[in-house]
């Protein structure tokens, strides 16, 4: 398996942290989030790993060299010169990450503690075209599925706009789930994806959404229990900081 870590957010929510600062180095428990999230994919078997950059991008250059690239092989996928978002940066980073094997995206911002091969096996198993990290969290924009875990569509809570290539027979039996930051791709992915927009910025969900009827987009719910915090809040970061000591005793060499 192949991975790319999208790192390249101006991470705006976090205010005058992310003035100084890219958001991948915000620490958390003495460590930027960038370490933490390349430690976490190593322990997948991952063998190459592609981190793209804008905001700051330097800083993330200079830490990754003053490392030794934390023991693995890291890309830069360059978007100093345009901001690219979710789906545009997936799409540069095409010749980093083609091949034959799924590619993990994780975004840098997720400090999680669930098992990743897990996901990765079931993804396998129903040949998915992309598997989402979804569950039940409080959030303002949902993703859909059936019972099947097929992703359906997208709500927006307040103000009920759904967004769907399926019948409404099929809306209506769907149940909302919050999109986790953390996604495997199918390589056969990218086809799709390069003839989707005609702009070179775009995100990654309204692909999902537009094409869930045409392709097999799958969500997955961890069996079991796990962490989960986006540190790209600033409310969500402090509890993120509270609950490192826990996942040091969970994963010692890790946190």
């Amino acid at each position: 398996m192949k991975a790319m870590i999208f790192a390249a957010g101006l991470g705006s929510r976090l205010g005058e942290i992310t003035a100084r600062i890219p958001k991948a180095m915000v620490e958390v428990g003495g460590e930027p989030m960038l370490k933490r999230v390349i430690l976490k994919i190593k322990e997948t078997g991952v063998s190459t790993i592609v981190i793209n950059v804008h905001h700051f991008a330097s800083q993330i250059e200079d830490y990754l060299k003053k490392n030794d690239n934390f023991g693995a092989d890291i890309h830069i996928s360059d978007e100093r010169s345009l901001l690219l978002d979710t789906g545009g940066g997936l799409l540069k980073a095409r010749h980093l990450l083609e091949g034959n094997e799924p590619i993990l995206i994780h975004n840098v911002d997720i400090l999680t503690d669930f098992d990743i091969n897990r996901m990765l096996a079931v993804h396998e198993s129903t040949k998915a075209d992309a598997t989402l990290l979804v569950d039940e969290r409080k959030t303002s924009r949902y993703l859909l599925f059936n019972r099947e875990m097929r992703m359906t569509g997208w709500k927006n809570i307040k103000d009920g706009e759904i967004k769907s290539p399926w019948d409404n027979s099929i809306i209506q039996t769907s149940h909302p789930l919050a999109f986790g930051g953390v996604h495997i791709v199918s390589p056969k992915l990218f086809l799709p994806l390069s003839s989707y927009s005609s702009n070179y910025v775009f995100s990654i969900t309204p692909f999902y959404t537009d094409m869930c009827a045409s392709l097999n987009i799958m969500g997955y719910r961890p069996d079991e229990t796990y962490e989960w915090h986006d540190i790209g809040k600033p409310e969500s970061l402090s509890k993120a900081q509270n609950i490192v000591s826990k996942l040091r005793q969970k994963f010692r060499e890790e946190f």
